[in-house]
């Protein structure tokens, strides 16, 4: 491409950036979901051959799975007396390999990305991928009461943090990114890229959601989830399932009784899990040995306990009927959910690598079928276990993980099931309520005003009614003609450290700092500046308000960008965070507040006249305000007046007034000056 066909192309990329954020979703969804599929199906290969060499070769056991991953019949232990050491070696390894390599990669994997989102600008080191799928593998492999989805989460939200990384996206696509992978990642594990991608974008937030994200993360976890799809079969995880049907409602009540059951039993795992997790923390001894310690315990009571270890999926598949849930003694089905919150806890709090999401999982529809043995025989009651299992899965992770809809979506997709959706939401709904703000996710923030990510655009709503002009500080523009020297010159006499390159008519072409110019002007041949500049990553149109301004700047990582009159004018100056905030504070001063807009095209204000005022002491007659500008009251001395041609401003009169969306700038500069 010429320097010519660049220049024209760059005057017009800022006019589309919704139809490029659309493509670059698509084309970024794909290579996020193509590695990520990928990814799911080298981390679920490595967790069958960890499965085969410790539980099956070492302790001669094979915990039952799912009938959509294999046989729901178990067999053994053998060796009952080796599973506390085939779950401490395992503890061991995985230990050595994660305080060795990456430390962040202990514990739950999906609390570790939740956190990248929120405090690490979406940034997680390309080692946490291969050391992650490791160490969960050896971990889940050896008998690890712990899930395998939380780890799929980091692993490929790290995927798609490192292709953001590696093709030099701001913050903004790099955070989209890692939602699009752990979406990704979930729904191909899950066989459920509906469910995973809602989840990826629902498990950041106590009460919020990151919409902009979601389109990502449903094309990458769509990928995903077929190309697993082509390695494991594209059938649900849990079979027998789709037959199962809400047609009663006066089975209504004992529904909203397990989900009371599932937000009292979320209320104890969470609070089990961290407190776990302190003690484990707060131990005096190397980092690498506890989750040997923890896994020494949970294979003691796995010895008297088989079903309280590894992932658990193949128990809740056998209690989707009656005689597989009357095959449990009734005291073991009642203790098992709390066995299992211990077992977990053990796994995961002492630092093993693992996820604490399907285990919920599994609590829940172990409560479920508890509740199914012990109330079978009550009127109106569920007349199979199953419906009950599946609502329990639901209701019990969803509210403490607060992605209720996320949990309804991936759990009918998990069963082939949609028509249990009805009593599922009563059950979620109430053990939502339960559960309250406490959340197994210590890394979740209550919204996307209490995120890093946001806190800048939501901590000023003020901005958004001040236009960029406002805060523009002068800056050189410099023709590319110039010699290094006479740019270095210009830059001098400005006092600054930086520049803006134009060509000949104006269009802006970079930026150029001092030091460039320096080595240029050093370089014998050099009698341009020409080639010199770097492209910027976005620029800031003169009416952009300031919340989007600081978006940008945030989002690109800069310190300033170059300010231009309209959508191709020309450069008129520069915004940086120091010149946006003295443009707020000067407007906060003036008492200016937003009102909600009358219409979308008509927006109204709420300001106090400042002394500097061009209309302090002047008549609305001689106001020449613009047209369509409209002042409905003026408060003065505690009293609120109707106005009319007559009436003559004053300062620390309190406007309100009306005025089309294209007045604004004129509008501010007729109330507080010009900037």
């Amino acid at each position: 491409m010429t320097l010519q066909a660049w220049r024209s192309r760059s005057r017009f990329r800022f006019a589309r950036v919704s139809n490029q954020q659309l493509a670059r979703a698509v084309w970024l969804g794909l290579v996020i979901g193509v590695i990520a599929g990928i990814a799911a199906i080298i981390f679920a290969e490595a967790i069958r051959i960890s499965t085969e060499i410790f539980l099956g070769h070492l302790a001669g056991y094979q915990p039952p799975e799912p009938l959509g991953e294999g046989d729901p019949i178990e067999s053994g232990p053998d060796r009952r007396w080796a599973l506390p050491l085939v779950l401490a070696l395992g503890g061991l390894l995985s230990g050595i390999l994660v305080f060795a390599f990456a430390p962040e990669t202990r514990g739950a994997g999906a609390d570790a990305a939740i956190g990248a989102f929120h405090q690490e600008g979406g940034r997680i080191r390309a080692r946490v991928i291969p050391v992650k799928l490791l160490a969960s593998a050896v971990t889940i492999g050896s008998g690890g009461a712990a899930g395998r989805e939380g780890p799929t989460a980091q692993i490929a939200g790290g995927i798609g943090s490192l292709v953001a990384q590696k093709l030099g996206l701001g913050a903004v696509e790099r955070r989209k990114a890692l939602v699009a992978g752990m979406g990704a990642g979930i729904g191909a594990i899950f066989r459920a890229p509906l469910g995973g991608a809602l989840m990826g974008a629902e498990m950041l937030y106590k009460h919020d959601f990151e919409a902009d994200a979601v389109l990502m993360a449903l094309i990458s976890s769509i990928v995903a989830y077929a190309i697993f799809g082509s390695y494991s079969e594209f059938d649900p995880i849990f079979g027998g399932a789709a037959d199962f049907a809400f047609s009663r409602p006066q089975e209504l009540p004992y529904y909203a009784a397990l989900g009371v059951i599932c937000g009292l039993l979320g209320l104890l795992y969470a609070g089990s899990f961290h407190r776990i997790t302190d003690v484990f923390e707060k131990a005096r001894v190397p980092r690498w040995i506890k989750p040997a310690i923890g896994g020494l315990i949970v294979g003691t009571i796995g010895m008297a306990a088989p079903e309280a270890i590894h992932v658990g999926y193949g128990w809740v598949q056998q209690s989707f009927t009656e005689e597989g849930v009357r095959n449990f003694p009734l005291l073991l089905l009642i203790a098992l959910p709390f066995i299992r919150i211990f077992t977990t806890s053990l796994t995961v709090g002492s630092g093993g690598s693992g996820g604490i999401f399907g285990p919920g999982m599994v609590i829940g529809g172990l409560a479920g079928a508890a509740l199914w043995r012990l109330g079978a025989d009550l009127p109106g009651f569920p007349q199979e276990p199953g419906p009950v299992v599946i609502i329990g899965m639901i209701a019990m992770f969803g509210a403490i993980a607060h992605a209720p809809l996320a949990m309804l979506l991936m759990v009918a997709e998990m069963t082939g099931n949609l028509s249990l959706l009805a009593p599922a939401m009563v059950a979620v709904a109430i053990a939502t309520l339960l559960v309250g703000n406490k959340s197994i996710y210590r890394n979740q923030v209550d919204s996307r005003a209490d995120s890093p990510a946001h806190r800048d655009r939501f901590a000023f709503p003020l901005l958004t009614a001040l236009p960029a002009h406002r805060a523009v500080v002068p800056i050189p523009v410099l023709d590319e003609a110039l010699s290094p020297q006479r740019a270095l010159d210009a830059m001098a006499d400005a006092r600054m450290a930086y520049g803006v390159v134009v060509d000949g008519h104006g269009h802006l072409i970079g930026d150029i700092d001092r030091e460039t110019l320096r080595r240029a002007a050093d370089r014998d041949g050099v009698s341009s500046i020409e080639g010199l500049a770097r492209p910027v990553p976005a620029v800031v149109q003169s009416e952009t308000p300031l919340d989007e301004a600081l978006d940008l700047l945030t989002n690109h990582e800069r310190r300033w960008l170059p300010v231009v009159d309209g959508e191709d004018g020309p450069v008129i100056g520069s915004i940086d965070t120091r010149a946006l905030l003295r443009s707020y504070r000067r407007a906060v001063r003036s008492q200016v507040r937003p009102l909600t807009p009358v219409t979308e095209d008509v927006h109204s204000l709420e300001v106090v006249l400042p002394a500097e005022s061009p209309l302090a002491g002047v008549t609305l007659a001689e106001a020449s305000l613009p047209p369509g500008v409209r002042i409905l009251t003026i408060a003065r001395d505690g009293m609120v007046q109707v106005p009319h041609g007559g009436t003559q401003l004053k300062a620390g009169d309190l406007i309100t007034l009306t005025f089309p969306a294209a007045q604004r700038r004129s509008v501010l500069d007729l109330l507080l000056g010009h900037a």
